[in-house]
């Protein structure tokens, strides 16, 4: 208390002056390090280094007022909500500390103002107020203590700015969005329930997880499909808005979908039918009689062979029994005696003769 009555005093005689009633304004307490608050309100697109020639910006302190963001108003809305479940919970601290959020208070409270960046960051980083405003509370944090910063968001944030009682029961629809953009986009999405059991009172609980183009995304839980599926959403929004890489994952993989979907089928099936069952088609295969065959008769079926062969013999024509005549088989026929010396002199004579 002692301090803050110093710091009033001198105030009039600080070097810069302006920069301190500014924050005076924005946090309801006069700066006793003005060093922390500078830090905070210095972008890293602008180069500065410190002595060890070390970069010096807003990241570290940006850091630490997340942290201690988060534990202000998860202890303001345990306090504010008696009773409530962890999922309401939670869901309202994130809606205060969600980067949307911050970025309107950064922007109403004149901190946008405040922050030294070049001008090309300021006009392309959607999150460059959001950012300092969580190092501003870092800052705070460093420069008075934790009683300050929750004197800050109680009085100056959450009494002023915020109504936590409608931030809390307002309905935001992340799936729908979701849905929205996956459509405007034709991307292709679903929600995949990854696990459903019951928790220690026997209520069930419900994990979902979106995936989209097939890759896996934002996990969700909760007491019912809707808000698992809304918690899923949210994480897969903000991811969306946050990794640029991420996006351009999801595309590529719609791409090689859309391309296979578009590629005609190789190897496409013929619609000539197979012919194998007509008769003309068969190839028409020579027979030839194998000399060698031996035929085995019975004497039964012999005696009536000869009788049909005899009949056939006297039905053909008298033409065509001189005409087998011209073809005696007698001169080659083992009928006569073999006589081998009689035909090595007949070769010779003959070999002779042509000699």
């Amino acid at each position: 208390m002692l301090n803050n009555i110093i710091d009033r005093i001198k105030l009039p005689f600080r070097k810069e002056k302006e920069l301190y009633l500014s924050l005076y304004q924005i946090i309801g307490i006069i700066p006793h390090d003005i060093s922390y608050y500078k830090t905070a309100l210095l972008h890293k697109s602008v180069a500065r280094r410190n002595a060890k020639g070390k970069p010096v910006n807003n990241e570290r302190l940006e850091f630490l007022g997340d942290a201690i963001l988060d534990a202000i108003v998860g202890d303001i809305v345990y306090e504010h909500f008696p009773g409530k479940r962890e999922g309401f919970l939670t869901n309202t601290r994130s809606k205060i500390v969600q980067r949307d959020t911050l970025n309107r208070l950064a922007k109403e409270m004149g901190i946008n103002q405040l922050i030294l960046s070049n001008g090309h960051t300021s006009s392309h980083n959607s999150y460059l107020g959001g950012n300092a405003f969580e190092a501003l509370v870092g800052a705070l944090y460093l420069d008075h203590g934790y009683n300050a910063c929750m004197k800050f968001m109680k009085k100056q944030v959450l009494g002023e700015m915020i109504n936590i009682d409608k931030v809390a029961y307002k309905e935001v629809n992340f799936k729908s969005k979701l849905i929205e953009w996956s459509q405007k986009n034709k991307v292709k999405m679903e929600f995949k329930l990854i696990e459903n059991q019951k928790d220690k009172q026997g209520s069930p609980t419900f994990h979902f997880q979106v995936i989209m183009e097939g890759l896996p995304c934002g996990e969700g839980h909760g007491y019912s499909k809707k808000e698992s599926q809304q918690e899923a959403s949210k994480l897969t929004l903000q991811r969306l808005r946050r990794e640029p890489q991420f996006i351009d994952e999801v595309f590529s993989a719609k791409a090689n979908r859309t391309k296979m979907e578009e590629e005609p089928v190789l190897n496409v099936p013929e619609t000539s039918q197979d012919m194998n069952f007509m008769v003309a088609s068969e190839a028409k295969v020579e027979k030839h009689e194998n000399p060698f065959l031996t035929e085995v008769f019975d004497e039964k079926s012999s005696a009536a062979d000869e009788e049909k062969t005899g009949k056939m013999e006297s039905s053909v024509e008298p033409e065509a029994k001189e005409s087998t005549d011209d073809f005696d088989l007698s001169d080659i026929s083992h009928s006569k005696p073999f006589d081998r010396e009689a035909i090595i002199a007949a070769a010779e004579a003959e070999a002779f003769e042509k000699g």
